[in-house]
């Protein structure tokens, strides 16, 4: 592996921890925010809003940093189409970082209790982002799961299922009661499985010990030119 593809390995497994660890210290530090009540978008507003949002953003170039070291890196089943869904969730954080939710449920201090009834242009296209992003993460996860079904690795193949039923399940459980700490669950899922993921490939372990498709045989007898 080239010092190149590790570096941006390395960004896939540096993304969910950092994004994380920033979303965790606002939580505890801006004022009128509650991580039980408040999801973790509405911390891109107030004065101090642009931290999130440059941390949805620096999320996002990450994970797309990644998304191009999974394609120098990957072969055989899944090399192409798991870092174009990995790009996926990355645009989506990037979206979501530069277009913000709108005021809702008192935060941020001031705000009007309770959600709007229609949604401006922004808080649409954010959820647009949020959704291209836990959309392209969840098939990346099948993706990878078929090819370790395929390498005979049941494990990472269950794990990957998993990743990609909690994140789905808790991102788009209808009902508003628990769906700050959901999204906040599915955060965190979809992030530990991308690190491990990076994680996996940078110590030099190859998935599904390098699948690649079968190619297809002449048929016995074949008249030759």
């Amino acid at each position: 592996m080239s010092q190149k593809a590790s570096g941006l390995l390395a960004c896939g497994a540096l993304a969910g921890p950092l994004f994380i660890a920033v979303v965790v210290i606002q939580a505890l530090t801006r004022d009128g925010y509650d991580l039980g009540e408040h999801p973790l978008s509405l911390l891109t507003l107030g004065d101090l809003g642009w931290i999130q949002s440059a941390n949805f953003v620096a999320a996002g170039v990450l994970v797309a940093a990644f998304a191009v070291g999974l394609r120098r890196t990957l072969r055989g089943r899944g090399a192409r189409s798991t870092p174009l869904l990995i790009g996926c969730f990355g645009l989506g954080l990037v979206v979501a970082g530069v277009f913000t939710p709108d005021p809702s449920l008192g935060f941020p201090p001031g705000a009007p209790e309770g959600t709007p009834d229609e949604l401006s242009a922004r808080a649409m296209l954010h959820g647009v982002g949020f959704a291209f992003a836990i959309g392209g993460l969840t098939l990346a996860c099948l993706v990878v799961a078929r090819r370790e079904l395929a390498g005979g690795d049941r494990r990472w193949a269950a794990y990957s299922l998993m990743s990609a039923a909690a994140a789905l399940v808790l991102a788009m459980w209808p009902g508003e009661d628990g769906a700050s700490i959901r999204y906040f669950v599915a955060t965190i899922v979809a992030f530990t499985w991308t690190t491990a993921v990076a994680l996996r490939l940078r110590s030099g372990r190859e998935f599904a010990r390098d699948v690649v498709e079968p190619v297809p045989q002449p048929a016995v007898g074949a008249r030759r030119g």
